[in-house]
């Protein structure tokens, strides 16, 4: 059962106790923060593994990926075969006034052509200057922190274990071939010792 006043009692106990503990100022920015790994900042375009499949920019819930490309004809690679045609990138912008760091854009591509980087000092005093480039993007790019160890407990990942799994097959049929060429070559020596031993000696032969 609670009396009267007995909430004004508690906040003037956490007051209390909170002005008896010693404040702790960051001195931004004299002393940068230590941002978590997983910091939202900004993103990052690797630019070379962008194919311009547009995902990101439809399933970007604020339309703010803008992405500009056009058509080039790629000489066959071998004579006699065919032409193909390829997307080039011509622009690639991200609004920051819009975007509000869901981070889909960088779950959907299927190219690894995004990341998050933690670079967070970029404001700007026109919003239209929100608006970063592609340029800019790649600079973002080389801050984005290396990927966290795996967990040596944690299962191993389904492509590496399919291409551990190929790789032994084809050692184990590498190496099967190559018994099978050594029993082959050791019955030959055999079959030719045979036909020395077998094969009448001539007159004068030996001496």
């Amino acid at each position: 059962m609670s009396f009267p006043g007995s909430g004004l009692a508690k906040g003037l106990a956490v007051t209390l106790r909170t002005m008896t503990k010693r404040s702790v100022t960051a001195q931004y920015p004299d002393v940068q923060p230590d941002l978590p790994p997983r910091t939202r900042g900004v993103i990052g375009l690797f630019e070379e593994n962008c194919t311009v499949c547009m995902l990101c920019a439809r399933e970007c819930p604020d339309w703010c990926i803008y992405i500009d490309s056009h058509k080039e004809t790629v000489p066959p690679a071998a004579p006699g075969g065919r032409e193909r045609s390829r997307n080039v990138l011509d622009r690639f912008a991200i609004d920051f006034a819009l975007c509000m760091y869901c981070g889909i854009c960088i779950e959907v591509c299927p190219f690894d052509a995004l990341f998050w980087s933690p670079e967070f000092e970029y404001a700007e005093t026109d919003i239209r200057e929100l608006t970063h480039e592609r340029d800019k993007l790649r600079e973002w790019m080389w801050t984005v922190p290396e990927p966290p160890a795996l967990d040596p407990n944690a299962e191993e990942p389904k492509e590496i274990a399919a291409a551990r799994k190929a790789a032994d097959k084809l050692a184990a049929q590498q190496a099967a071939e190559a018994e099978d060429r050594a029993g082959a070559e050791a019955s030959t020596q055999d079959q030719d010792q045979d036909q020395d031993r077998q094969r009448p000696e001539t007159p004068g032969e030996g001496t």
